[in-house]
């Protein structure tokens, strides 16, 4: 199931994450794709935030990978520097553990990453709306309707 939904302010953009922290469960897998400054690490942490989680949440751009412990753990990746280099930092483990994984680039290691994931493109419309294109493959199909309303 494929649908498109618009954001037009950051306070939407919270509640958007906190639909989304209502459907997690262990070894949910969040994919985020867009152009820089789309807003994926800003939807990332309004994510955390709706986990409970108080540590501040920053792009892993240069560390590639950041966890951050709660009753799930979040694991932030940022795959944006990693085409076709991905195998040598052991993503999978984090990917396939019992936390929430979400994945910004996920397209440049899309091999690492299961059949079954929720996927959101951030397109950016003006300076601050965005639409979310949002894919649910697998059992991740019925969460698109859940995140939608």
């Amino acid at each position: 199931m494929k649908i498109s939904k618009r954001i037009y302010t950051l306070d939407e953009m919270a509640m958007f994450a906190e639909s989304i922290a209502q459907t997690l469960f262990p070894g949910f897998v969040l994919c985020l794709s867009g152009d820089l400054g789309a807003g994926k690490t800003t939807l990332t942490q309004f994510l955390g935030k709706a986990m409970g989680i108080k540590d501040t949440i920053t792009s892993p751009t240069f560390t590639i990978l950041k966890s951050y412990k709660n009753a799930l753990v979040l694991h932030h990746i940022d795959a944006y520097r990693l085409e076709g280099t991905y195998e040598d930092f052991e993503l999978e483990e984090a990917i396939y553990s019992d936390g929430v994984s979400v994945i910004e680039w996920y397209e440049n290691i899309i091999g690492s990453i299961p059949d079954a994931y929720l996927s959101i493109d951030i397109d950016f419309v003006d300076d601050m709306t965005r639409e979310l294109k949002i894919e649910g493959r697998g059992k991740y199909e019925t969460i698109v309707k859940a995140i939608s309303d």
